[in-house]
């Protein structure tokens, strides 16, 4: 069984969570703080829970979410979408073909994390777009 630890202040991950939306430099700085914050969730109203990763993912923020996940954060359909990963969010589908209208942090679609990626997730973006 894992051990209990202490709470993070919910002000931090708050901030930790708004910082991941675009701020790389404070991410580094409140994770050098807290290391623990790196999977850490917030809760912005009625179950809208996001995390770090969630948040620079919808964002288009590859640097961060790279960052992130250097440092231990869980990869997500919708991460795994903004980067490209094709073989993830292929497999996801296959698996469950509903997870294509799963939202996202902020009832943000799939494809739209995708499209934030860039060039890097064309693939991506043409794979949901012929699903």
């Amino acid at each position: 069984m894992a051990e209990n630890k202490p709470a993070i202040a919910p002000d931090l991950v708050r901030d930790f969570v708004a910082c991941s939306h675009g701020d790389f430099g404070r991410v580094r700085e409140l994770l050098d703080e807290e290391p623990n914050l790196v999977n850490a969730c917030w809760d912005w109203g009625g179950g809208d829970w996001e995390t770090g990763l969630g948040a620079a993912a919808h964002v288009g923020r590859r640097d961060i979410a790279m960052y992130l996940l250097d440092r231990g954060a869980r990869i997500d359909i919708f991460a795994a979408a903004m980067l490209g990963k094709l073989d993830i969010v292929r497999a996801a589908i296959a698996d469950d073909p509903g997870v294509v209208n799963v939202e996202g942090p902020h009832g943000i679609p799939l494809i739209v994390h995708a499209r934030n990626g860039g060039a890097e997730a064309a693939e991506v973006v043409e794979f949901l777009e012929s699903v």
